[in-house]
């Protein structure tokens, strides 16, 4: 598969729009940003990866731009959540402290946050790395200092995302649960969804999508931002991975996994049901800001917003290492959808 990134899809001119040097405390890689618009301000709560010797991190990373070898550096040791505001949704201020840790004896870090506002108030979908599997939760904040954790999953589910309204009086989150032998051994994880009177309880779980119905992925599949809710259904994102015969940009050998934003249209009234979906992605990676990082070729969004004027802004991180942001007109991504 060779896909081109989508010719109405604009990616910001001043991306990246977070990066490393924008932290005032320790940050090697900041990503996989959480956005919405909560009291009148944007407001992104980022992934903030620390302890790979940051200084070295940045001279192996102009080395390696300058000359195109991969830079190598070893696993992370330690992962926060930062807090960013914005008027624009382009420019932003980063909190001089990190918002929320999360870590245990039995947690190690909570991450990959994804923000939704439901009834006035900031629900945070989180994923929590533990001693016995990856967790998916869910807290609620009203002013960022202070959270309530609601739920936590079992394992191994991850990638949640809320949807901004109630379902016939139900909270409804996407999910993507990742059994260890998956089907037939391979990483082929699909979309699930699941209902809840409280936000705490979950249950009537249901597959949404598969992954072998996505024509861009011969992999795993899982939810990216949260639904927009449009004239047409409830316009969600999702993540979805070819992998390649060859190895690609990466921290590590033997990378060879490209990362996709596609499209999925749900039923306005019954959004378990899917009527329309993009027949290739609406985000590819094509950058060097996207080609070139912790995991070259990788694009996850993590948010979008519908704006009165009909222009959609999609947040997604890059190559597992920046924040960038792209945007479009609704009606060309319902398009693509086939509706």
């Amino acid at each position: 598969m060779n896909f081109k990134q989508t010719d109405f899809v604009k990616k910001y001119a001043g991306n990246p729009i977070l990066t490393p040097a924008d932290i005032p405390y320790p940050a090697a890689q900041v990503y996989n940003a959480g956005i919405t618009k909560f009291n009148g301000k944007y407001v992104m709560i980022f992934r903030d990866d620390y302890g790979r010797y940051e200084e070295d991190f940045r001279k192996q990373q102009e080395i390696a731009l300058r000359t195109g070898e991969p830079y190598r550096w070893p696993p992370n040791t330690q992962i926060t959540l930062g807090l960013a505001f914005s008027d624009d949704g382009f420019h932003w201020e980063v909190q001089p402290n990190p918002c929320l840790e999360l870590k245990t004896d039995e947690i190690a870090h909570i991450y990959d946050p994804r923000l939704t506002v439901i009834d006035g108030r900031c629900y945070l979908c989180f994923a929590v790395n533990t001693n016995h599997g990856v967790l998916g939760g869910i807290a609620v904040t009203d002013d960022f200092e202070n959270f309530e954790y609601l739920t936590m999953t079992t394992p191994d589910n991850r990638n949640m995302v809320l949807f901004p309204e109630k379902i016939d009086g139900k909270f409804m989150r996407l999910e993507r649960p990742f059994p260890v032998y998956s089907r037939a051994g391979n990483e082929e994880f699909d979309i699930w969804c699941s209902k809840s009177p409280d936000c705490r309880y979950w249950g009537e779980s249901k597959l949404l999508l598969g992954a072998e119905q996505v024509p861009y992925s011969n992999s795993k599949i899982g939810p990216a931002a949260p639904p927009i809710k449009t004239e047409k259904g409830w316009l969600t994102t999702i993540h979805a991975v070819e992998k390649i015969n060859g190895e690609l940009y990466s921290w590590h050998p033997d990378w060879n996994k490209i990362y996709y934003g596609g499209l999925i249209l749900l039923d306005p009234e019954d959004p378990t049901k899917i009527i329309g979906m993009s027949k290739k992605p609406f985000l590819v990676p094509e950058h060097e800001y996207e080609t070139k990082g912790m995991r070259g070729s990788v694009i996850f969004p993590g948010g979008m917003i519908l704006e009165d004027s009909g222009e959609v802004k999609i947040y997604y991180g890059a190559a597992d290492t920046v924040e960038c942001v792209a945007t479009a007109d609704v009606a060309d991504l319902l398009k693509l959808c086939g509706v």
